[in-house]
């Protein structure tokens, strides 16, 4: 066991070796956490923070089961994933019986990005094309191939490549087709298809579109419906094929489904499937589903692809358990049960409060997007950041903000996140908007 230093030691030393790029939750006045059980966190002092951020711990913190399986065969053995083992081929037959038939080769790596690099790569090699759209506001991961396709990221960067091409967010609250545009699932579908003729007129060709099922960065956005099967319909007919990214919402998230594409209908299929943070619950864990012709376009290239640590014995005895867990707690149940009773206090919460602008949500992938206006839909992002520091500080409640202008508060707790977790914390939202209103505090400057 290692020295527990004070938090001030631990802080200090932190400033001192680890890159300040590398930012903490509540940076002012950072949460020491030392265990975690569950949907809590408990600090130094033994304080205990309900935790609505991490959907990493996709079954709950330090679930027995989980923990159980790691030691049994981190006990038994772990190695190279080159040596011949029965999980990795268990955990991948598992997989499959989630997923549509034609989505059934697998590629096992370490992280979310690992996942999305792989995609970019398979893509690439099976249309022999390049470029990729994306859709604006959008992050893929930390990687250099991905921060190119990642508006978010890049355009604070280097800026946008020519082989990447940005569609608008399909965001029927704030974008150009709102909520009262009768088909804003075609309408976005044919921003795509309009930027792919542009692409066209360049002399280029789409390898791929790349999308999240649900965008979390861009706000906890739901796409409309009919969106992804109209997209699809239009980059295969240009040669490309469609990558859906579910390292934020996969593995049951929104409680009717399992995949968050699966939102979209039965007949809509991805051609590649990526998938991370939940996957090991907090080990590092994450993977490629792909079809049979892709898989074998990537072979054909003559060069072979391996993975050191990717699908090794304890990853997916860890995996298998996760999957096992989701099951037997019919936490797919609880996430449509307590979604369903935590937006419906939102959207309550709405009628008393003027700056909740909009509630959105499927599951427990939720977010309420505060507003100066209503009418204006003007992003209130200092109220949303004060909201989130006044939960930490006075309720020990950890959420976090989302969104172009971080105007979104975005709820993603662990899968046993309780009907009484939903009361407490809307709640808590009720008596802090209660009391900036009656205070007439007015955080926001004029202009942002």
């Amino acid at each position: 066991m290692a020295l527990e230093l004070r938090k001030e030691e631990t802080l200090e030393k932190r400033k001192r070796l680890i890159g300040q790029s590398c930012r903490l939750f509540y940076s002012d006045d950072p949460v020491k956490i030392v265990r975690a059980r569950g949907q809590y966190l408990f600090d130094e002092n033994g304080k205990r923070y309900l935790d609505c951020i991490s959907n990493v711990h996709h079954v709950g913190h330090c679930h027995p089961s989980i923990t159980k399986a790691a030691a049994a065969q981190m006990d038994l053995l772990n190695t190279n994933s080159r040596f011949l083992h029965d999980n990795i081929v268990l955990y991948a037959e598992r997989l499959a019986a989630t997923l549509p038939e034609r989505l059934c080769v697998f590629y096992f790596v370490n992280s979310g990005s690992e996942a999305n690099d792989l995609a970019l790569r398979l893509a690439q090699q099976y249309t022999q094309h390049e470029d990729v759209i994306v859709l604006d506001h959008a992050y893929h991961g930390h990687l250099k191939s991905l921060i190119d396709i990642s508006p978010y990221k890049f355009r604070k960067l280097t800026g946008q490549k020519e082989w990447v091409h940005v569609a608008p967010l399909p965001d029927t609250y704030r974008g150009v087709y709102r909520e009262d545009h009768p088909d804003p699932g075609q309408a976005y579908a044919d921003t795509v298809k309009d930027l792919i003729e542009e692409v066209h007129r360049k002399g280029r060709k789409i390898s791929a579109f790349f999308a999240e099922s649900l965008p979390s960065v861009g706000g906890q956005i739901i796409l409309p419906h009919g969106y992804s099967t109209k997209v699809a319909e239009y980059v295969h007919s240009a040669g490309g094929v469609f990558v859906a990214d579910e390292v934020q919402t996969g593995f049951g998230r929104l409680g009717s489904h399992f995949w968050g594409f699966q939102q979209q209908g039965e007949s809509f299929c991805p051609d590649i499937v990526t998938m991370g943070k939940p996957m090991g619950n907090g080990h590092p864990l994450a993977c490629v589903a792909t079809t049979e012709e892709i898989a074998g376009a990537f072979t054909a290239n003559g060069v072979e692809y391996f993975n050191t640590f990717g699908g090794n014995p304890v990853s997916c005895a860890i995996g298998l358990a996760v999957l096992d867990v989701i099951e037997k707690e019919d936490l797919r149940g609880n996430a449509t049960r307590v979604g369903a009773h935590l937006k419906d206090l939102l959207t309550k919460l709405q009628t008393r409060h003027q700056i909740i602008g909009d509630v959105r949500g499927a599951g427990l992938f939720a977010g309420i997007e505060l507003v100066k206006d209503r009418e204006k839909r003007t992003p209130a992002t200092e109220t949303a950041a004060l909201l989130v520091k006044r939960l930490k500080e006075e309720d020990k409640i950890c959420v976090s903000t989302d969104g172009p202008w971080e105007s979104v508060v975005k709820f993603k707790p662990p899968m046993c996140f309780s009907m009484e977790d939903a009361d407490l914390v809307v709640q808590c939202i009720d008596r802090i908007l209660t009391d900036m209103e009656t205070s007439d505090l007015k955080p926001e400057k004029e202009d942002i």
